[in-house]
Protein backbone atom coordinates (compact mmCIF):
# COMPACT_ATOMS: atom_id res chain seq x y z
CA UNK A 1 0.00 0.00 0.00
CA UNK A 2 1.30 3.94 -1.09
CA UNK A 3 1.47 5.99 1.44
CA UNK A 4 0.18 10.04 0.49
CA UNK A 5 1.46 13.01 2.11
CA UNK A 6 -0.25 15.77 0.03
CA UNK A 7 -0.02 18.33 2.84
CA UNK A 8 -0.02 21.64 2.01
CA UNK A 9 1.48 24.72 3.47
CA UNK A 10 -1.61 26.17 4.59
CA UNK A 11 -3.11 22.79 6.22
CA UNK A 12 0.48 22.96 8.07
CA UNK A 13 0.05 26.79 9.01
CA UNK A 14 -3.41 26.15 10.45
CA UNK A 15 -1.95 23.31 12.41
CA UNK A 16 0.40 25.06 13.94
CA UNK A 17 -2.76 27.57 14.99
CA UNK A 18 -4.96 25.20 16.54
CA UNK A 19 -1.87 23.02 18.26
CA UNK A 20 1.35 23.46 20.06
CA UNK A 21 2.94 20.54 21.04
CA UNK A 22 4.57 20.90 24.31
CA UNK A 23 7.30 19.73 25.96
CA UNK A 24 9.19 16.68 24.03
CA UNK A 25 6.56 16.26 21.77
CA UNK A 26 6.32 16.43 17.94
CA UNK A 27 3.39 17.55 15.89
CA UNK A 28 2.95 15.22 13.01
CA UNK A 29 0.88 15.14 10.05
CA UNK A 30 -0.10 10.95 9.07
CA UNK A 31 0.34 9.79 5.80
CA UNK A 32 -3.10 8.50 4.09
CA UNK A 33 -2.78 5.23 2.84
CA UNK A 34 -4.29 4.54 -0.57
CA UNK A 35 -7.94 3.95 -1.57
CA UNK A 36 -6.91 0.79 -4.07
CA UNK A 37 -3.99 -1.29 -4.88
CA UNK A 38 -3.68 -1.48 -8.66
CA UNK A 39 -7.77 -1.49 -9.59
CA UNK A 40 -8.65 -3.54 -6.60
CA UNK A 41 -10.60 -0.65 -4.01
CA UNK A 42 -9.41 -1.35 -0.53
CA UNK A 43 -12.69 -1.85 1.94
CA UNK A 44 -12.96 0.92 4.03
CA UNK A 45 -12.27 -1.10 7.54
CA UNK A 46 -9.03 -2.55 6.11
CA UNK A 47 -8.11 1.25 4.88
CA UNK A 48 -9.16 2.16 8.32
CA UNK A 49 -6.60 -0.35 9.87
CA UNK A 50 -3.85 0.97 7.95
CA UNK A 51 -4.30 4.27 8.77
CA UNK A 52 -4.33 3.60 12.44
CA UNK A 53 -1.09 1.39 11.84
CA UNK A 54 0.59 3.98 9.47
CA UNK A 55 4.07 4.75 10.22
CA UNK A 56 4.91 7.46 7.80
CA UNK A 57 4.17 11.20 8.54
CA UNK A 58 5.54 14.21 7.94
CA UNK A 59 6.42 16.77 10.93
CA UNK A 60 5.30 19.78 11.64
CA UNK A 61 6.42 21.10 14.76
CA UNK A 62 8.87 20.43 17.48
CA UNK A 63 8.09 21.14 21.12
CA UNK A 64 10.34 23.41 23.03
CA UNK A 65 12.27 20.59 24.82
CA UNK A 66 12.03 18.09 21.89
CA UNK A 67 16.01 16.72 21.58
CA UNK A 68 16.74 19.10 24.29
CA UNK A 69 18.42 16.07 26.39
CA UNK A 70 22.62 16.28 24.91
CA UNK A 71 23.02 13.11 27.18
CA UNK A 72 19.87 10.51 25.02
CA UNK A 73 20.86 12.80 21.97
CA UNK A 74 24.50 13.43 21.61
CA UNK A 75 24.30 13.95 18.33
CA UNK A 76 21.14 16.39 17.74
CA UNK A 77 17.99 16.30 17.05
CA UNK A 78 16.63 13.11 14.86
CA UNK A 79 14.43 14.96 12.16
CA UNK A 80 13.39 19.05 11.67
CA UNK A 81 9.70 20.39 10.44
CA UNK A 82 8.85 19.17 7.06
CA UNK A 83 11.25 16.00 7.64
CA UNK A 84 9.00 12.94 6.67
CA UNK A 85 9.51 10.39 9.46
CA UNK A 86 9.05 6.74 10.57
CA UNK A 87 7.41 6.35 14.06
CA UNK A 88 6.56 2.77 15.50
CA UNK A 89 3.09 1.63 14.87
CA UNK A 90 0.18 3.23 16.84
CA UNK A 91 2.68 5.53 18.60
CA UNK A 92 1.22 8.83 19.97
CA UNK A 93 -2.01 10.44 20.55
CA UNK A 94 -4.39 10.43 17.33
CA UNK A 95 -6.49 13.28 16.38
CA UNK A 96 -8.12 15.07 13.44
CA UNK A 97 -8.19 18.59 12.56
CA UNK A 98 -10.06 19.53 8.88
CA UNK A 99 -10.24 15.43 8.14
CA UNK A 100 -6.58 14.95 8.43
CA UNK A 101 -4.96 12.49 11.12
CA UNK A 102 -2.22 13.98 13.54
CA UNK A 103 -0.33 12.80 15.87
CA UNK A 104 1.73 13.99 19.08
CA UNK A 105 4.77 11.77 19.77
CA UNK A 106 7.38 11.59 21.80
CA UNK A 107 10.93 12.93 20.52
CA UNK A 108 12.28 9.52 20.72
CA UNK A 109 9.37 8.03 18.60
CA UNK A 110 11.22 8.69 15.31
CA UNK A 111 12.81 6.08 13.85
CA UNK A 112 14.36 7.28 10.58
CA UNK A 113 14.13 9.68 8.25
CA UNK A 114 12.50 9.23 4.81
CA UNK A 115 14.77 10.50 1.92
CA UNK A 116 12.57 9.26 -0.74
CA UNK A 117 9.48 8.89 0.79
CA UNK A 118 7.76 8.77 -2.64
CA UNK A 119 9.40 4.97 -2.65
CA UNK A 120 7.76 3.48 0.21
CA UNK A 121 5.17 1.22 0.77
CA UNK A 122 3.29 -0.82 3.68
CA UNK A 123 5.00 -3.95 3.73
Amino acid sequence: MKYSLDITEEEMAYAKEVLKPTGYRILVAVAKTSDKIGSVLIPDQRKSDEDVASVLGKVIELGPDAYSDSERFPNGPYCAPRDVVFMASYSGRRFKINDREYRLINDDTVMAVAMKPEEIERA
